[in-house]
């Protein structure tokens, strides 16, 4: 099958991914095997391909937002049959007998599996994915639709929840790419007020489009203060005015796996007032099934930036540059 493959962590206007051919991989007992159909582009993929994250797996196919249908199964495996269609998320693996596993916080799971990391992913023709963290896809969407709702869409809703902001309350966001265009629709079906900062114009274009109250810069003050905020941008100095955006009580999601360093926060004005910061970790199935089944009913539409699979070097660099408008997804198979 062809594949990107990466060997070694490196910048990517390098173009590191290699388009290789490599062995169909062979379902084990409770594994499926995807013929994969898109697989969206993530900015964690950024994140491993440049050594923000490190390597745990080499070579690694990247991948996480996997749409595909079911080519075979292993021993053991009844839920889904060949020619379903299913989602690949982050979230491959659990120990399943922690303490977080057994009280509903597997995402917090010290012995956690990824897809795209710990295991080979989506940018291939062929991924293998456990029977218990793969999802039915809704009918309602495309396979280019559901690819960016399996990390930006499960992560976004996370961070609206632990955000802690209720409906018709005031939102704020920092930062509009694929996972923010995702959860403004679910933010605004709620009846919330939605305040966007973000550096690019395109993207603040695109938050109008999607119905934000108001939109700003990167760093401006919203006019009226937030009741909860999320930070999508991987940028720690965000931190600090989306802080100072806040309602007292209120708090700030930061919703992505990596993060530069914060500034330091003068508690009197940026903390104080029970104001509060909140990391988004990963995610368990019940976010994921969560999401899909809200985003379903809304039902929400993503706007896609479709890629061939030899040019994920591309969309990445295209990610890192901020020139994505919604979600770039890999086309693989008709």
């Amino acid at each position: 099958m062809k594949a990107m493959t990466l060997e070694r962590s490196a910048d990517v206007g390098t173009s590191p991914l290699r388009l290789l051919d490599v062995p169909v991989p062979e379902p084990g007992a409770g594994q499926v095997l995807v013929r994969v159909r898109v697989c969206g582009v993530c900015r964690t993929d950024l994140h491993i391909v440049e050594g923000d994250l490190p390597l745990v797996k080499r070579p690694i196919i990247p991948g996480h937002e996997t749409v595909g249908i079911v080519d075979r199964t292993g021993a053991g495996v009844r839920s889904v049959k060949e020619g379903d269609r299913v989602g690949i998320a982050w979230l491959q693996g659990t120990c399943g007998q922690c303490e977080f596993c057994r009280n509903g916080r597997e995402n917090l799971c010290t012995r956690a599996t990824f897809s795209g990391y710990h295991m080979d992913g989506g940018y291939a023709e062929y991924a293998l994915v456990s029977e218990a963290f793969l999802y039915p896809i809704p009918a309602v969407f495309s396979d280019e639709e559901a690819a960016p709702l399996l990390c930006a869409g499960i992560i976004g809703y996370r961070a609206l929840r632990l955000s802690g902001v209720k409906p018709g309350q005031r939102l704020g966001m920092y930062g509009f790419g694929a996972s923010a265009h995702i959860t403004i629709q679910v933010a605004r079906h709620w009846g919330c007020s939605v305040y966007v900062c973000s550096l690019r114009e395109e993207h603040r274009t695109l938050a109008r489009e999607l119905g934000a109250a108001w939109v700003g810069g990167a760093l401006d003050q919203p006019p009226e203060k937030l009741h909860g905020a999320i930070v999508f941008a991987p940028a720690g100095e965000i931190v600090i005015p989306a802080l100072r955006a806040l309602e007292r009580g209120g708090t700030v999601a930061l919703a992505g796996i990596h993060m530069t360093a914060i500034p330091a926060i003068d508690y009197d004005r940026d903390l104080f007032g029970e104001r509060a910061i909140r990391s988004v970790t990963a995610n368990t199935r019940q976010d994921g099934m969560d999401l899909l089944r809200e985003a379903a009913a809304i039902p929400i539409r993503s706007r896609t930036q479709r890629f061939k699979l030899e040019d994920a070097n591309q969309a990445l660099q295209q990610l890192k540059a901020g020139t994505v408008k919604g979600a770039a997804v890999l086309a693989i198979a008709p």
